[in-house]
């Protein structure tokens, strides 16, 4: 993996909510800050306007759910494996 700077973005978190420079390696957030430097070799994307938040995660689901004579098909042991690996995230 590439180590990327993401730029002046809206950063969004559970209880904050601010505009700041987000150092990326390897997939993890390495530093957060104001107008961090870096060198030539890292990817910059520019988050103007944009916001940055982290992935969300889908916890609604209906495992073996019974309904008069209607069960659904997934069961709780691969439901909740699939679950695991859900939700929305980008790179």
């Amino acid at each position: 993996m590439t180590t990327t700077l993401v730029r002046n973005g809206r950063v969004i978190t559970a209880s904050d909510d601010y505009v700041a420079d987000l150092l990326l390696d390897g997939g993890v957030v390495r530093q957060i800050g104001l107008k961090l430097a870096v060198g030539a070799d890292v990817a910059v994307v520019d988050a103007t306007g944009l916001y940055v938040l982290p992935g969300g995660v889908d916890t609604h689901v209906h495992l073996e759910n019974v309904i008069g004579h209607i069960v659904t098909c997934e069961p709780f042991a691969s439901g909740t494996k699939a679950a695991a690996f859900g939700g929305t995230t980008s790179a």
